[in-house]
């Protein structure tokens, strides 16, 4: 099981306390600029210093992080949104996949949770993370609040082979 959780605007206690509440002992930081310009909390310095002292390792990955371009062959045209329409291009590049059997290998090691900015996992490239993980028989948890936590369906409109996820119009 990985999971995944938005840091939004939280206090870092907050952020701690829902991560040990998941028995989560490692962050995994899937942002592109590990930087947030009104959180300063959440700056890559800062929770390098702050996880570990709460018994939390932090890793940055920005293999997995977001702000992809698209393609102009994409085959990913079921998504509107040309962000996650990048993420899903990005996703057939040999670093992605790098980049996720990196997070698989950090999993086997310790309870794992990746993080990006955005608090609802469905506006994240967390979900599609998520569908490449789901893809591969692993299951994935988006945490949402204190004691509240959701299983990671496959996108709707996601079409798998193999491990291999696509999004076609």
């Amino acid at each position: 099981m990985i999971r995944t959780i938005g840091h939004g605007t939280r206090a870092i206690e907050d952020l701690i306390a829902l991560l040990r509440a998941q028995g989560v002992a490692q962050l995994v930081d899937v942002r592109t600029i590990p930087r947030s310009r009104r959180n300063p909390q959440f700056h890559r310095e800062a929770l390098a210093e702050t996880l570990p002292t709460a018994g939390i390792a932090y890793v940055h990955m920005s293999r997995l992080g977001g702000l992809r371009k698209t393609r102009a062959d994409s085959v990913n045209l079921g998504w509107r949104n040309a962000g996650f329409r990048g993420y899903a291009d990005y996703m057939e590049t040999p670093e992605f996949a790098r980049g996720l059997e990196a997070l698989i290998e950090l999993a086997r090691q310790r309870p794992t949770a990746i993080m990006c900015a955005e608090t609802v996992s469905w506006r994240c490239h967390r979900s599609l993370i998520a569908d490449a993980l789901t893809a591969r028989g692993i299951a994935v948890e988006h945490i949402l609040a204190a004691g509240r936590a959701e299983l990671h369906v496959l996108t709707a409109f996601a079409v798998v082979r193999g491990t291999r996820v696509t999004y076609p119009a």
